[in-house]
C-alpha cells in the first residue's frame, strides 16, 4: 500500500528560522463563522468545526491592556492543515480589528505549539517584533506582531498536554468523519454559557 499521507514533524526545529516550531495552524478572520465553514467544507470538505460564540478568554491582554473583544471562533481540519476562522462582534480594539475593519475579511496568523511560550516572546522581541496580545487558552499565549515582515501575527501557544490532545482530536475526528453529518459542533465556553 502506498501511503501518501502528510504527516507534521512535531519534533523538528528549524534552526534558520525565527519560527522555529512546526507552523500548526492557519487562522483567517471572517465576518460569518457559520458561513466561512460551509464555504470551506464546500471547497476543501473542510470540518467539523468546533465553534466557540462570545469566546471568553483568562488573562487576556491587548497591547498590555485588560481589554478583551467580543469574538468567536472555529475550529477545524482541512486535511492535514488545521485552520480557525475568527468573528468579531464590535469594535473594540483587538489584534484582529488591527488588521481588519467591519466587513472585511482575510489572513490574520499562523500558529505553532511551542515548549516555552516565554523563551520564543523573548527571541521574537530580541528581534524587533513586539507582542499584541497575551491570554491563557490551556497554557500561555502570545500573539506577536510580525505583520511589518510576514503580512500577518504569530500566535506562540504552550504544548502543554491538553493542547496537543485537541489538536490531535481534531485531526482525528476529521479523518474519521463522513464530511457531512453535523459539520458545525458548538462548545459551551462562552459569555451566554456563564451567566
Amino acid at each position: 500500500m502506498n501511503d501518501l499521507s502528510f504527516q507534521i514533524p512535531t519534533n523538528r526545529i528549524n534552526a534558520r528560522g525565527l519560527i522555529r516550531h512546526p507552523i500548526r495552524q492557519y487562522a483567517w478572520f471572517v465576518d460569518d463563522i457559520d458561513e466561512a465553514c460551509h464555504k470551506w467544507n464546500k471547497m476543501l470538505g473542510a470540518g467539523p468545526f468546533f465553534v466557540v460564540r462570545h469566546h471568553i478568554g483568562e488573562g487576556f491582554l491587548y497591547r498590555g491592556k485588560h481589554i478583551e473583544a467580543d469574538v468567536s471562533y472555529a475550529f477545524g481540519q482541512a486535511g492535514p492543515a488545521h485552520i480557525q476562522f475568527i468573528a468579531q462582534h464590535d469594535d473594540t480594539p483587538s489584534i484582529y480589528r488591527d488588521m481588519y475593519k467591519k466587513g472585511e475579511n482575510g489572513f490574520h496568523h499562523v500558529g505553532v505549539l511551542v515548549p516555552n511560550v516565554q523563551e520564543e516572546v523573548r527571541r521574537f522581541q530580541e528581534a524587533g517584533y513586539e507582542v499584541a496580545c497575551e491570554l491563557w487558552g490551556g497554557d500561555y499565549v502570545a500573539y506577536m506582531d510580525c505583520r511589518k515582515d510576514l503580512g500577518c501575527f504569530v500566535e506562540l501557544h504552550g504544548d502543554a498536554p491538553v493542547i496537543c490532545q485537541l489538536f490531535d482530536g481534531w485531526q482525528k475526528q476529521h479523518e474519521e468523519w463522513d464530511g457531512v453529518t453535523d459539520l458545525i459542533r458548538e462548545n459551551r465556553n462562552n459569555r451566554e454559557g456563564r451567566q
